[in-house]
């Protein structure tokens, strides 16, 4: 597998990277993203700008794995991982461990401190989804559970906490879950 900034790649494969993020993000599984290819394209765009990461992985014959994005946030201390996405059939195998991975790395090499995303609950794929989290939203989060493979638990296993909750921001008992990571050396 070979990991490269995608913004030094070709428009063919920046089309490639379009095209994933939209055929992923734009099922039934999610309710929001790229719903056109005009938007994946421009999200692309945005994200292979000098300021952002954008980082992607190609296997030995040059088929795309997946992509990960990163924006800077308060001067740079803070990223925000946006987003990851991999081919489907490629699921599974490491390679989004892998690209988170390797943004925490530069997001570290540009003086990055803290590393976070949002991961949106629009299903009631945990026990955060459809439930008042108003009403003890830390012991909600401190007993969460994942009923329909929601995906933060394989941020989790990279070793994001959950940072917090934004209830219904997708509208009602639809929250964002919050996962953040630190990118220095523990006190």
């Amino acid at each position: 597998m070979h990991i490269f900034d995608l913004a030094a790649a070709s428009s063919d494969l920046k089309e490639r990277a379009a095209r994933l993020l939209h055929e992923v993000f734009n099922t039934e599984a999610y309710d929001f993203s790229w719903d056109t290819m005009e938007e994946a394209r421009e999200e692309i765009a945005m994200l292979c700008e000098p300021e952002n990461i954008c980082r992607v992985a190609l296997d030995e014959q040059g088929d795309l794995l997946g992509f990960v994005g990163g924006l800077p946030e308060y001067d740079g201390n803070v990223w925000e991982l946006h987003p990851l996405v991999v081919v489907p059939q490629h699921q599974r195998k490491g390679i989004g461990r892998i690209l988170a991975a390797d943004l925490e790395d530069q997001a570290r090499a540009r003086g990055g401190l803290t590393i976070h995303l949002g991961s949106d609950d629009v299903f009631g794929m945990t026990s955060l989804g459809n439930t008042n989290l108003y009403d003890h939203l830390w012991d909600k989060i401190k007993n969460i559970q994942n009923l329909k493979d929601h995906p933060y638990t394989f941020y989790m296993k990279c070793g994001y906490v959950i940072i917090g909750v934004m209830p219904d921001a997708n509208g009602i008992g639809k929250p964002d879950i919050y996962l953040g990571k630190s990118l220095h050396d523990k006190r």
